[in-house]
């Protein structure tokens, strides 16, 4: 457990949930405790799953950067249940750590890459015609465990059966996607919205290059390396994201951030790959005053619960 600013009496407590992996927090997230202090609030970095920590004692405990999760998802999902301050929600929490919400938010109307699920035990036929797909488990983060595949060379066939093969025996669900090539070119959009009086409000936007080089040979590191740029977002882009966070379960006042991830689709228009709930990175570093609305967001969320 790390102490930022040493609380004295009166002081709000904000607890912000890492891993132990990350004791210290990912550097973007550091950026938001100047701004928290500036505003008189008590920040300790603190462990997900650290058995002493006394979670009644913040006023506010704000998802980060416990990554560490994926293979312990019920662990996670349990531990979220027992934290009544917590943000994004624990119910959140369940529904946006199994990536088959895009299903829900597909039938609802969202534009979403189409993706099909393989349960555990479930065999899988693979496509007979040729072209590039993803792979990955339902339940990750960090792009963990995830690969991308040529159909049209029989090493990646077999390599993309393998990959199944192994989430299967470990009781994973894989979702399929096809690889949309966008990515190589324009990059993956991602949205940032923090909370504000009513709701989430559009902070920034950020652009992603591809990441998939090729098939997942095993696990490489707590998540995959991103190149990261800032990016101004187009009307249809947002239009999209607002149409995604219109579609969660209890609606956005409930929630201190969303970010919403998006790629062209086929046709040039946007589609969702991943609404991020849980543990998203904020690249709060590549937009100038976003640490500051962060900070806001987080105060804005101790007021409400005052």
């Amino acid at each position: 457990m790390t102490t930022y600013h040493q609380s004295t009496r009166g002081e709000p407590r904000v607890a912000l949930v890492t891993c132990a992996d990350l004791a210290d927090l990912d550097p973007d997230d550091r950026l938001v405790l100047a701004p928290l202090a500036a505003r008189g609030v008590a920040v300790q970095a603190v462990i997900w799953d650290d058995p002493d920590v006394d979670w009644s004692s913040y006023d506010l405990v704000v998802l980060r950067s416990p990554w560490d999760y994926a293979l312990r998802r019920d662990e996670f999902v349990s531990w979220a249940a027992t934290v009544p301050t917590l943000v994004n929600p624990a119910d959140v929490v369940r529904w946006n750590t199994d990536k088959r919400y895009l299903a829900e938010l597909s039938a609802a109307g969202v534009p979403t890459v189409p993706t099909s699920w393989i349960g555990p035990g479930e065999s899988w036929q693979l496509p007979a015609e040729t072209g590039e797909y993803v792979l990955k488990p339902a339940v990750s983060a960090g792009s963990q465990d995830t690969g991308r595949y040529d159909l049209a060379d029989p090493e990646h066939r077999d390599l993309a059966a393998a990959h199944v093969r192994r989430l299967s025996e470990a009781g994973r669900v894989t979702m399929v996607q096809p690889y949309l090539r966008a990515v190589d070119t324009e990059g993956e959009t991602a949205l940032l919205f923090l909370a504000g009086p009513d709701g989430l409000e559009f902070s920034h936007a950020i652009r992603k290059g591809p990441m998939l080089a090729g098939p997942d040979l095993g696990p490489d590191g707590l998540y995959k390396a991103e190149e990261i740029t800032a990016r101004t977002v187009r009307p249809e882009q947002l239009a999209v994201a607002e149409r995604t966070l219109a579609a969660i379960p209890g609606g956005t006042r409930q929630l201190l951030y969303a970010r919403v991830d998006l790629i062209p689709g086929p046709d040039g228009e946007p589609v969702l790959v991943e609404l991020e709930l849980t543990e998203p990175s904020l690249f709060i570093g590549y937009a100038n005053e976003a640490p500051d609305r962060l900070a806001t967001a987080i105060t804005t969320h101790l007021t409400r619960r005052a």
